[in-house]
């Protein structure tokens, strides 16, 4: 294997512009969650992105035991518990519509004392549309805003503008396609990835789950959370997770997103399994309070890159003030 590319700090700095705008966005996520019981007609208040869970379940990471050599000391378990949230992207909970085909299978890995090893959010798309970390915070500030009813339309449509250059690369516009193409599949049958890129020790990696053997079709006449709990009640679900290591920046950009990385081969480090009936309860507090946060991963698994820093402070102030709101709500 060749010598892989070695974090360094520097991928993750942010400039004082950006860091002025992360504070007027983290305002702006706060209000968003305080308001949002009533932007999605709930009883308690919700995250500010994936806000709408159709599943939760318990599982297992089973290591391979071909994994690189390299690798191994990362991995020193045949087998970690899990915790696996399924959930779509969208801020505000839709009832009775068609829910947008954006999924999120949120992953919490732990050790056998139930200690938290990492959080992992992955999604069934591969790339972010977003390379400009002030770009990016003006349009988050700007949506939050839009559903609280502090912003019209058209600032946020001016938000929006600014951000379709950066689709027009040759890899969005594929998946956008595939995507396109797949829009009424089963949530299960997808391949879901960490979009951004993780550590792995002094390694830089980006992570994909590959599902086997989920036929694309099942469910079609159910609604998306509907077709999942009856599968995961009556099925074993696998799937393999394989990762990608940076070697050069050229081919494995840190901080661009809407490229896929080049010749970088996908490894196999394991497989997830979801034995039937592991089904838990997505509306019981301690699940709807679950927190995937990856800035608390253990330090040789953290996040990196700009856009990735980005999601300590909003996964903060989101959860800080849920848990503010939910204490007065539905789980006082």
């Amino acid at each position: 294997m060749p010598s892989p590319l070695k974090y360094n700090k520097k991928f993750d700095a942010l400039t004082d512009e950006e860091k002025e705008l992360l504070e007027i966005n983290k305002k702006s996520i706060a209000d968003f969650v305080e308001q949002s019981p009533s932007v999605s007609d709930v009883n308690y208040a919700t995250r500010n992105a994936h806000a709408k869970t159709y599943a939760v379940s318990k599982g297992e990471f089973l290591i391979d035991k071909k994994v690189p050599e390299e690798l191994q000391p990362f991995f020193d378990k045949e087998k970690y518990d899990l915790i696996i949230r399924f959930s779509n992207a969208h801020l505000k909970i839709n009832r009775g519509k068609k829910d947008i085909p954006a999924y999120g299978f949120a992953v919490k890995i732990k050790d056998e004392n139930g200690d938290l090893i990492a959080n992992f959010p992955l999604v069934n798309f591969p790339l972010f549309p977003i390379n400009s970390v002030s770009t990016f915070l003006k349009l988050f500030t700007s949506v939050n805003r839009f559903f609280v009813k502090k912003w019209s339309s058209f600032s946020l449509m001016l938000q929006v503008i600014k951000v379709i250059p950066s689709t027009f690369t040759g890899s969005f516009l594929k998946n956008i396609f595939k995507l396109w193409r797949k829009r009424n599949d089963f949530i299960l049958s997808f391949n879901y990835h960490s979009v951004g890129v993780y550590r792995l020790g002094d390694f830089m990696i980006k992570i994909k789950l590959k599902p086997n053997s989920v036929d694309r079709n099942f469910g079609k006449k159910l609604k998306v959370k509907d077709a999942l709990e009856n599968y995961l009640q009556n099925n074993d679900f696998t799937a393999d997770v394989l990762i990608q290591i940076c070697f050069d920046e050229k081919n494995q950009p840190i901080n661009q997103l809407n490229v896929e990385w080049k010749h970088s081969p996908y490894l196999k480090i394991g497989e997830i399994k979801i034995e039937k009936g592991s089904l838990l309860s997505p509306t019981a507090c301690e699940n709807e309070l679950l927190s995937f946060n990856p800035f608390d991963n253990k330090p040789f698994f953290q996040p990196v890159g700009k856009i990735q820093k980005l999601r300590d402070e909003a996964y903060k102030v989101s959860m800080q003030t849920r848990l503010k709101i939910n204490k007065l709500l539905k789980y006082r």
